[in-house]
Formats: C-alpha cells, sequence, structure tokens
C-alpha cells in the first residue's frame, strides 16, 4: 500500500526525521491561506501515487501568497500519468546546499532489508546505480535484529561527506530502519534528503506498506479494506473481477499449460485505489513470474482499473498482460497504450501471453 507523501511526512516527524513545515490544500484558496500561513517562499506539491511527478510538472514554487494561489489553479488542473491531482503538500522552500538519498527496500533475492546511500539524492536513484554504481552504498541487514547506531555509523563514514554530519546523520539512518521495521514497509526512501543551513531535512518522503501487515498496521487500514486472496504456487498472477471469471481464467490458464499463482477478486465496481492495492500485493508474491489482469466491465469501470495500474505499475517487476472489455473500454485501453502496456481483448490470447511471459521471465 502505497501511502502519500505528506502522510509519510507525518510519520517520519513522529521518528524524529526532521521534514519541512507544511499544510494540506484542496483548492488555491487553501494554498493561499498555507502559503500565507507559512510565510516566505513554498513549494507546491501534487499530492499523486504515482512516480515522475516533478518531471510532469506536478511541483512548483511560490515566492508568496498570490503565487501560490495561481499555480494551485494550474496543479490542480493537472493530471499526472492520467491521474487527476486533488490535494497539495504546501511546504517552506528549502534553501537545499547538498542533496543526499537514504533508502531501505526489500532484496528478494537475498531475502533480507537493503539499506541504500548516497551522496547523489534528488535523482532517480536506478540511473545512479545504472551509470554510477561506485556511488551507492548497500548493506543487507539481518530480518528482525536492531540496527545499533556503530553500524550506521560505518556505513556513513564511507560517505564523501563532512564529518560533522555523521551523529547527526547517524541517529536519522537509525530512525529510518526503526520506522521501516515498526510500519512493516517495503520502501522507506528519503530522497532528497537535504542539507541546509539549518541541519539535515527529508525534502521528500516515500513509504510503502506490506499489505499482509495491514492486520497490525490499524492506521492504513479502512473498513472494508480485505481482498479476497489465495496464494497459490503458479507462475501466473491473477487480478479480476468477479468470483465466477477468476475461476474461468484460472482454468483456462491451466488448459493453456500455465499455473495461477494466486485467486484475487477485485469485485464489482472496483476503484483506481483498489486496482492499485491488488497490483501491489499480487506483485509481492515471490513465485510470480508475470501478471494477468482480467476485466469484464459491467460495474467496474475499465478507465478506474487503468489508473489503478498506472498507480502502481512502476513498483512492478514482471511482465503484466491486461485483457480489458466492457464499460469505458476504449478510454482505460487508451490510457494504457499511452503508457507502453499492451491491451488484449481476446481472454486466450491474453492467457497465452501471460503465460509465454512467465517462462520467458525465468
Amino acid at each position: 500500500m502505497k501511502i502519500y507523501e505528506h502522510m509519510a511526512k507525518e510519520i517520519f516527524a513522529r521518528y524524529n526525521i526532521p521534514v519541512p513545515q507544511g499544510e494540506i490544500a484542496t483548492s488555491p484558496e487553501e494554498a493561499r491561506q498555507a502559503a500565507s500561513k507559512l510565510g516566505g517562499p513554498v513549494t507546491l506539491k501534487a499530492q499523486v501515487l504515482v512516480g515522475g511527478r516533478g518531471k510532469a510538472g506536478g511541483i512548483k514554487f511560490a515566492d508568496d501568497p498570490e503565487e501560490a494561489c495561481q499555480l494551485a489553479e494550474e496543479l490542480f488542473a493537472l493530471k499526472i500519468k492520467d491521474l487527476p491531482v486533488k490535494t497539495l503538500l504546501v511546504e517552506e522552500k528549502l534553501a537545499i546546499e547538498e542533496e543526499l538519498y537514504l533508502g531501505l527496500t526489500i532484496d528478494r533475492s537475498a531475502k533480507k532489508p537493503v539499506l541504500m546511500l548516497s551522496t547523489e539524492g534528488g535523482v532517480d536513484i536506478e540511473e545512479v546505480a545504472a551509470e554510477t554504481p561506485d556511488k551507492i552504498i548497500s548493506s543487507h541487514l539481518e530480518p528482525g535484529q536492531k540496527f545499533e547506531l556503530y553500524q550506521a555509523r560505518e556505513l556513513i563514514s564511507r560517505l564523501d561527506i563532512p564529518s560533522s554530519l555523521l551523529n547527526k546523520l547517524s541517529q536519522l539512518l537509525s530512525n529510518l530502519y526503526r520506522l521501516y521495521q515498526e510500519k512493516d514497509a517495503q520502501i522507506a526512501e528519503i530522497n532528497p534528503l537535504a542539507l541546509t543551513t539549518e541541519g539535515l531535512c527529508a525534502a521528500d518522503a516515500k513509504l510503502v506498506i506490506d499489505e499482509d501487515a495491514l492486520f497490525r498496521q490499524k492506521e492504513f487500514k479502512a473498513e472494508g479494506d480485505e481482498l479476497p486472496y489465495v496464494e497459490l504456487e503458479g507462475t501466473v498472477g491473477c487480478i479480476v473481477n468477479g468470483a465466477g471469471l477468476a475461476m474461468s481464467t484460472m482454468d483456462t490458464l491451466l488448459h493453456l499449460g500455465g499455473e495461477p499463482a494466486n485467486f484475487l477478486d477485485i469485485g464489482g465496481g472496483a476503484s483506481a485505489e483498489v486496482m492499485a492495492r491488488a497490483l501491489s500485493k499480487v506483485s509481492g508474491h515471490p513465485g510470480v513470474r508475470s501478471i494477468f489482469i482480467n476485466i469484464l466491465g459491467g460495474i467496474t469501470r475499465c478507465d478506474e482499473v487503468a489508473r489503478g495500474i498506472l498507480q502502481s505499475i512502476e513498483e512492478v517487476e514482471v511482465p503484466v498482460v491486461v485483457r480489458l472489455r466492457g464499460t469505458n473500454e476504449e478510454e482505460g485501453s487508451k490510457l494504457l497504450r499511452e503508457n507502453n502496456l499492451e491491451v488484449e481483448k481476446s481472454m486466450t490470447a491474453a492467457t497465452e501471453k501471460a503465460i509465454a511471459a512467465a517462462k520467458e521471465w525465468e
């Protein structure tokens, strides 16, 4: 389950991780009021659950409340990867001197959390890893074990940073790992961690919670949050609307030589958020080698399904095959194709593609 930036920052602050002062705005007038309350230049950040927000124009800077109001109007009219902007985070503009990267995630091959640090903050960490891997320091951690301050100091001492930051950054890193463990996170990331004249500050915050641990994380769990899900031993993950279609999908997979990795029914009338959660859940299955999304839209709108797929697709490592038929089919298919995802109409063709993709991935 992805968490909005403003929610993630509230949690970070509870763990003594410094964050900018900020206010939520759901209208241009609220953005004006927030900027007036904060005083001085502000940053306006669209709250959407997809990456690439900055490149899509979802972050703007204002020098005063009037400009904040004007820019907020532009942001509320914006769509980022076809998702409308409904909420803004208005926060103090930081005077950044340097940018660092801190992140924790799961290394599935090692079956352990991995901690990553870099002096190359503020850019896509994947690009840094591909082009200048020597600038990333990584370390696997033992699940369930406490992360000691001396371990943090040893890692941070390998970064090219002033020695005066060693203790503060070590404590911050220790706090981030404690948050990661206690909140059952799959990802806890600060990019960038800003070095300002006043010290360290999490300019951005990313938090993804393990959905299978939501029974422990009540603050993230809403009523009716459960999805009918049964984990199986195959390699093709299945996301389907309706139990009958789900069973038919699994039968078709078996008939054509594939094996389902799960049963998951998102139900009728599923929203984009439900679709996004379903995709995140299925992609977390360690045996999944491809994902087959089979939607027959009646009450369920295919364009809503497409938006949900786009919310979580960046987190998915395996190939995704989509079949859309029914309500708003053309709109949904267009959204996916514009984002380089293939869409099939034939259930047989889509099933065969999902099976072939799983075999190729292996």
